[in-house]
């Protein structure tokens, strides 16, 4: 079992919007697995108005407030649509101003999971492609759950199986952790993905994939040995692929209920803070996608 932070517990970030309302749902779904706090939070962020206002107009801190009140009870009813209303559960709520990534980031100090909308809404309304959710994902103490805006889950999704991004990295060994512990919780089968180039990678004379292969494979044994002998529950499957990782796990993320990537991989160090393949699967994936940072 991973170490479980309790002051947050799984921190939502909410604003209202589409995303946001899908964040919650599955932060809450994912709550009720893990027994753990839910914590609704959102962020007004400062606004530079340059426009009179009348005495009659309400202010923009008081359009913010009731907005922030609005987000919250939306969320809350949308925790509520999800969670047994016979157990308990601990939902709290949380109003701050600051910047959004900021405040999201420095929760994430005490939280065991930050779950944030793959897009949301600015501080007027406006559509934010993904400029939260990449800078939590980027900067985050802990681990972030990307969740795509879409319907309630496909009704397969319950047999579909998790999907692992593997490439022997720290980041990566991280996520075969957080990946193994989901399957279990969830009886879900998993996929364990390697490639073993990330660049696209042309045939070269005399070059035989086979030895590859082989090669990829006794790396692929060896990452995953000791974890499915501490999960033997957990139905493993190993695919073991040739470059572009990126490519080959937004193909089979298609077919997946969730998918885990490190932070950054083999090619990171220390002050990268979200690797290319990472980012591509959180900005492109149509499923829930887990960042593992490393401890």
């Amino acid at each position: 079992m991973l170490e479980t932070s309790t002051k947050f517990g799984i921190v939502v970030g909410v604003d209202g919007s589409p995303g946001s309302d899908a964040a919650v749902s599955w932060a809450a779904r994912e709550a009720s697995l893990r027994g753990e706090i839910v914590t609704l939070m959102h962020v007004v962020q400062p606004v530079v108005v340059s426009w009179p206002v009348s005495a009659g107009q309400a202010s923009v801190a008081e359009w913010q407030d009731e907005n922030a009140r609005q987000a919250i009870d939306r969320a809350r009813k949308g925790v509520d649509a999800v969670l047994d209303p016979e157990r308990q559960h601990d939902v709290r709520s949380e109003v701050l101003y600051s910047h959004p990534v900021d405040a999201l980031v420095d929760a994430s100090k005490d939280a065991r999971m930050i779950v944030v909308g793959s897009h949301g809404r600015g501080a007027l309304g406006r559509l934010l492609m993904g400029s939260v959710s990449r800078g939590v994902a980027e900067h985050s103490h802990c681990v972030v759950a990307v969740i795509h805006a879409s319907p309630d889950p496909r009704p397969d999704d319950a047999g579909a199986p998790i999907l692992l991004g593997i490439d022997g990295s720290p980041a990566s060994e991280a996520a075969t952790a957080w990946a193994f512990e989901e399957a279990s919780r969830r009886a879900a089968p998993l996929i364990a993905l390697h490639a073993w180039s990330d660049v696209g990678v042309f045939p070269i004379f005399g070059m035989d994939w086979r030895d590859y292969q082989g090669e990829g494979e006794e790396v692929l044994a060896e990452r995953l040995a000791g974890w499915q002998e501490h999960y033997p529950d957990v139905h493993l499957t190993r695919r073991l692929v040739c470059d572009t990782p990126a490519h080959w796990l937004l193909e089979e993320s298609q077919r997946s209920q969730l998918v885990v990537v490190g932070s950054h991989g083999r090619g990171g160090f220390g002050g990268m803070r979200l690797g290319s393949v990472s980012a591509a699967i959180a900005q492109s994936a149509t499923v829930p996608v887990i960042v593992v940072r490393t401890p």
